[in-house]
């Protein structure tokens, strides 16, 4: 994060159970998007799964690099796998998030 502006990308825990990602497509620089509505779709051996924003914005920057290796994702989900990057209308929306430990929380009673 730096001023009203977040990267968003998708958790280890996430791109694992996903399996090898093969395709990303998503919503376009100076695109709006609000908290929690999809932002697009990426495409993995095993599924397709909707992707979602959590937090509202206008998008300022998306991760060309995707287009042509979308593996990067599997690879670096915490660095140069991100997705989107956001400058927020909101900021408070990040207080509504999971911090780390609670969302390790979360994904261990859904393996449970």
């Amino acid at each position: 994060m730096e001023g009203n502006r977040v990267r968003i990308g998708i958790s280890d825990y996430a791109q694992d159970q996903l399996g090898d990602i093969v395709f990303v497509e998503h919503a376009e620089v100076n695109d709006q998007v609000t908290a929690n509505e999809a932002v697009g779709t990426i495409e993995s051996v095993k599924t397709a799964s909707e992707l979602y924003s959590p937090v509202s914005g206008t998008i300022v920057n998306v991760n060309e690099a995707l287009e042509h290796a979308p593996e990067i994702i599997n690879e670096e989900p915490y660095g140069a796998g991100w997705l989107i990057e956001v400058e927020m209308s909101n900021p408070a929306e990040l207080d509504e998030l999971l911090s780390e430990s609670e969302y390790q929380n979360f994904v261990s009673e859904g393996e449970e």
